[in-house]
């Protein structure tokens, strides 16, 4: 049965800080819903309302286009999934507002603080935290974490950085033609 939170708990927090994995779902009042899986150390807790995630170069850029799309309070919708795929079952489903924050601006460099900063960083999603729900995951399988999987940071650690931020700067909207702001610089990792 699902229970539902106005905040992150401490139960919460550590069941997140165990998941090498998590989702990411987004959607405009039309178009495509985009739903992306994450991994790497790109995670954190900011506070029982706020979280953020580091965001690597990909094959797309859509969370930020709908993000964008929505600038409301607190910027447009954003549901961020956790599944535990070891004992107990459980799924953890955060429900929020979010706006994607570039090397660029002011905010950066607070964020970014609380990162360690990959090949490839694009930008940190900002997540106000709305609601927090909790359900079973009985039909979730059990699973074990064997690695990560380095290629895309790899890839972006072999890149030139001219030619990354020239890249970059030509995605300036997602597979529905809704506009993005592209990143101005390369980080090489620290």
């Amino acid at each position: 049965m699902a229970e539902f939170f106005d905040r992150l708990e401490d139960k919460h927090i550590a069941m997140i800080g165990k998941q090498p994995v998590f989702f990411v779902a987004t959607a405009t009042s039309e178009g495509r819903i985009n739903l992306s899986p994450k991994g790497y150390d790109a995670f954190r807790v900011l506070s029982p309302d706020r979280v953020a995630y580091l965001d690597l170069g990909g094959s797309g850029n859509e969370t930020h286009a709908h993000l964008a799309a929505d600038p409301g309070s607190g910027g447009g919708r954003i549901t961020l999934m956790f599944c535990n795929f070891e004992q107990p079952a459980l799924i953890l489903r955060l429900y929020g507002r979010g706006h994607a924050v570039l090397p660029q601006d002011a905010a950066w460099g607070e964020l970014a603080g609380h990162f360690t900063v990959l090949p490839g960083t694009r930008q940190i999603f900002d997540i106000e935290v709305e609601t927090v729900q909790t359900s079973c995951g009985y039909g979730v399988p059990l699973m074990e974490f064997e690695k990560e999987r380095d290629t895309l940071v790899k890839y972006h650690g072999q890149s030139e950085p001219e030619v990354w931020v020239a890249k970059m700067q030509g995605r300036t909207s997602s597979i529905d033609g809704l506009p993005t702001r592209p990143t101005d610089r390369y980080f090489a990792g620290e």
